[in-house]
Parts: C-alpha cells; sequence; structure tokens
C-alpha cells in the first residue's frame, strides 16, 4: 500500500516512533478500516471551514508529535455543534497546550466528526519478539483496562479467525443484542480484525497499534481514536 509506505518512511525519516493521528487515521482508511471523517486545519478560519464540510458535530483534537495525551493539556474539544464554537475551541486549545506544555511543535489542529454513541470496542496489534505482530479484541473505553476481556490471535487473522475472535470474549452478549437493545454488527468488526491484521503483517515496523474507540453500530463501525507506534 503505497500511502501506508509513503507515510510511514516520513516518520522514519523524521526519527518519530509515534505516528500522529491524522496519518494512523490515513493509514487505517488505505487499509478499509472505517475511522470517522477528519481534516486537519492550520488556521481557526479553516477549522471552521473544514466542519462545516464534515458535518456538525465535530470534535476538535491537537496534533502534535510531542503530546501524547491530548486529553491532559486541554487539547481535545467534544460536541461542537456551529462554526462559531469551532472558531471559541480552536483558540482555547492553543491557549491550554501553550499554558501546560510551552514551546511544543504544533502540527494543527484535528477536525474529525463526532461518532454517534454507542457500544465500543478495541481493536489492538503488538509485535512479539518471537510470534512477530498479534491481533487483540475486546470491549472498549475504560472497559478493556478494567475487565481485561480479550482475544489474541496470531497474524494474519482470516475472517473465520476473526468471528470466533469476537465471540471469545466473555462481553459477547453484550454484541449479540440485549433487552431492547438490537445486536451490532459483528461482521463489521471481524473485517476491522481482519484487516488490521492485514496491516501490521505488511508493516512489520509496527510495534504497537490502539483502534479505541471504535464505536459499532446495527450498520457498520466507525474508529474514533487511532494509535500507531513503531520500533
Amino acid at each position: 500500500m503505497e500511502k501506508a509506505s509513503e507515510i510511514l518512511t516520513k516518520v522514519h525519516k523524521e526519527d518519530r516512533k509515534n505516528l500522529l493521528e491524522p496519518e494512523a487515521k490515513a493509514i487505517c482508511e488505505e487499509y478499509n478500516i472505517p475511522v470517522t471523517r477528519f481534516k486537519v486545519a492550520k488556521k481557526e478560519e479553516e477549522a471552521a471551514k473544514f466542519a462545516e464540510e464534515i458535518g456538525f458535530p465535530v470534535v476538535l483534537k491537537i496534533v502534535s508529535p510531542d503530546i501524547v495525551h491530548k486529553s491532559d493539556v486541554g487539547g481535545v474539544m467534544l460536541n461542537l455543534k456551529t462554526a462559531s464554537k469551532v472558531r471559541e475551541a480552536y483558540r482555547t486549545i492553543l491557549v491550554n497546550v501553550e499554558k501546560h506544555q510551552p514551546n511544543v511543535r504544533i502540527s494543527g489542529v484535528l477536525v474529525q466528526e463526532m461518532a454517534p454513541q454507542s457500544t465500543e470496542v478495541i481493536v489492538g496489534a503488538i509485535k512479539d519478539d518471537q510470534f512477530g505482530p498479534s491481533v487483540m479484541f475486546g470491549l472498549g473505553g475504560i472497559f478493556v483496562e478494567v475487565l481485561e476481556d480479550v482475544a489474541f490471535r496470531i497474524a494474519p487473522v482470516t475472517k473465520q479467525e476473526a468471528k470466533l475472535m469476537i465471540t471469545e470474549i466473555k462481553a459477547y452478549p453484550v454484541l449479540k443484542g440485549y433487552r431492547n437493545q438490537p445486536p451490532l454488527d459483528t461482521n463489521a468488526i471481524a473485517d476491522i480484525i481482519v484487516n488490521t491484521s492485514k496491516l501490521v503483517t505488511d508493516h512489520q515496523e509496527i510495534k504497537e497499534l490502539d483502534l479505541n474507540p471504535v464505536m459499532v453500530y446495527e450498520n457498520g463501525a466507525k474508529t474514533v481514536d487511532a494509535r500507531i507506534i513503531l520500533e
């Protein structure tokens, strides 16, 4: 995949290990991993314009090679419903970042669609010294750390194996539908697992990959946050 190789070569040349979120999402897109619509703005007015193109509500996030945890520095603003709110949030984010972490490099501000709330899952990958890349699946958000309810497979992973992974977690009944909740699109999750497996198999320089959360709906799924770390 050409775009992924170009991005990873650029990151290597800049002597970075952490990909910027728009870089990680661009690679995901190339591998048919669905992500929320996004654009990177360099100016306040550009952010407002991009928000209107993407469609409200939107999320704004700081983009910087020096900032890993954006929320910790006030670098994330959620549920912005108008262009004026976007402009205000853009200014606030820059002020917050300057206050918490002055003199950092800022590549811009990510303008991203606000995905409708739904059940959150995580799809991840890690490179093991002995077995190579392996893929992980579980409930997303805080649940992945609290419950430690996850399934693993060594990459590459087939669609059949991906579907089996989904059934192996204790929380599988949540995905099948419960009470008045409809069943979620486990086929879309399986596709994401398979495509993530292909991505880390193709690019063995990837040490860690996290898609968390991935919002899963009755039809389809969307990756809200993507993180890729290189060796």
